[in-house]
């Protein structure tokens, strides 16, 4: 129990009817969830308002209401409180309830449009590695130290977000690293949350479904650095054309890293093949198990950080040298017999896509095909499909377009958005198979000797999404066992 009062801690209050000198119980933004007691913040969502299940959150024994609209008739043992933003109120009063978990130990936060899982798995690998009780929360996995949480979204709500850190905050964790996403600052769930340091890594085309505009996905992600603490730090890509533009207002301790720009942190790519990156970091070689240009910029940016949070040096370049590829995330392996490479990747925006083809065309010999199977997920973009295509069947001697998560959508739809991105020089070398098995399989078929296949779009995940049913489903195993059974 709480004093409501101490809950609204730091919240804008614009209307208070009833008293906030009473004890509450939980938080709830579910009025399902709603027990005796309880607080339930009513949530404007895309779909769902929740002002419409007041009465029921107040009949199930709400002692408190967050709304930004007040209803007709208030009950009289019954707290509203009037907010401009509800979804800010929610993270600042979560964030209260858990005793302001992320000031109790150093939370960085990683955003941009591509890297950001790959970032935040190496850095929690690394602090591990150099003997620090580390937290994670990624789009993958929430790992509390040792224990893992499953997930569901990129940045989580800000209950959830809290709760977490606060499980952290209690078995000693000295760091947390946590993803965060276009969604996630936009609605709030950062908010209320004190960051050490924040890390931008690039930013491309992605998520128009939800920001109306480019410009206006680039200003949400700005926000992020904008509202960070005077006494935290900010290392922003350089390389990319908005990396600048993420400095413009931040408070925080401004640092630079690229591989192209003179700047605070500097590599160069001495070596890059299948087997990983030999690289020149502030005149230290190292080299590293990550693949490609684009994993370069991730290796680069976690030592950075690890500098910036006090770290030595060479221990730190040491650990980098030992640290394992993130799950799904240019995963690949090679057959025993006809050496064919398959390589996994989560790759599901047209910048991702071009890395990791081009990386892949950089280390290839020319002797062999890249066999691409490629797919777009449906509710979402839609103008990114036919750019995905265009991108796949340029880079790519072949390319199988086939399912990837459709959701709600008629896959056949999404299939026919991406193929009218093909260039008429390229239709011959694409084909569609709108089931992603068989289109696996087929990939698998089709690759001769020291071929190399890329399936790409869902990487580490473990199901596909068909009409709200999500069945299990594995890139990884798929392939590897088709591949196996072409080897009997």
């Amino acid at each position: 129990m709480m004093m409501l009062k101490d809950l609204l801690y730091k919240v804008s209050l614009d209307v208070v009817i009833g008293t906030t000198n009473v004890q509450v119980n939980k938080i709830q933004f579910d009025s399902r969830a709603i027990q005796k007691a309880d607080v339930f913040v009513a949530l404007k969502g895309t779909a769902v308002d929740g002002h419409e299940y007041i009465e029921k959150a107040v009949s199930a024994g709400a002692k408190a209401i967050i709304l930004e609209e007040l209803p007709d008739y208030q009950e009289k043992e019954v707290t509203y409180i009037k907010v401009a933003n509800a979804h800010n109120a929610l993270a600042l009063v979560a964030a209260n309830f858990y005793q302001n978990p992320s000031r109790q130990l150093k939370l960085v936060g990683v955003t941009g449009t591509n890297g950001k899982t790959t970032t935040t798995s190496l850095l929690y690998q690394l602090f591990k590695k150099l003997g620090f009780k580390t937290g994670l929360i990624s789009t993958v996995e929430i790992l509390i130290d040792d224990k893992v949480v499953p997930t569901t979204h990129t940045t989580p709500d800000p209950l959830t977000i809290n709760k977490h850190l606060a499980a952290m905050v209690a078995v000693g964790v000295d760091y947390c690293f946590m993803e965060v996403s276009s969604h996630g600052i936009a609605q709030e769930r950062v908010a209320g949350l004190e960051f050490a340091g924040g890390i931008f890594t690039n930013l491309s085309h992605d998520h128009l479904d939800y920001h109306n505009s480019f410009a206006e996905y680039r200003d949400v992600k700005k926000r992020f650095f904008d509202e960070l603490p005077k006494k935290a730090f900010v290392l922003t890509n350089l390389d990319d054309k908005n990396g600048v533009m993420m400095l413009q207002n931040t408070k925080a301790r401004k640092l630079g890293y690229a591989l192209k720009t003179y700047t605070d942190y500097r590599a160069q790519v001495i070596e890059n093949q299948f087997g990983g990156l030999l690289l020149k970091i502030n005149k230290h070689e190292v080299w590293s198990k990550m693949i490609g240009q684009f994993n370069a910029y991730n290796v680069l940016a976690i030592y950075a950080c690890a500098i910036e949070l006090g770290l030595e040096e060479m221990e730190v370049l040491e650990a980098i040298s030992q640290l394992e590829g993130v799950s799904g995330r240019f995963q690949y392996f090679t057959t025993v017999e006809k050496r064919i490479t398959a390589i996994v990747d989560y790759a599901h925006t047209p910048d991702a896509l071009k890395n990791v083809l081009e990386t892949i065309n950089s280390i290839r010999t020319r002797n062999e095909k890249v066999i691409t199977v490629i797919g777009c997920g449906g509710d979402r973009d839609v103008t990114k499909r036919p750019k995905m295509a265009h991108i796949a069947a340029a880079l790519s001697d072949q390319v199988i377009f086939t399912s990837d998560n459709p959701r709600t959508e008629d896959p056949q739809k999404i299939l026919d958005d991406m193929e009218a991105g093909v260039q008429p020089q390229d239709f011959k070398k694409t084909i569609t198979i709108l089931n992603r098995k068989q289109a696996i399989k087929a990939a698998a078929k089709m690759a001769d000797q020291n071929d190399i296949i890329l399936i790409a779009g869902k990487g580490h995940e473990t199901y596909q999404e068909i009409q709200g049913l999500r069945t299990d489903f594995d890139d990884r195993k798929l392939i590897a066992e088709f591949l196996n059974q072409l080897n009997k």
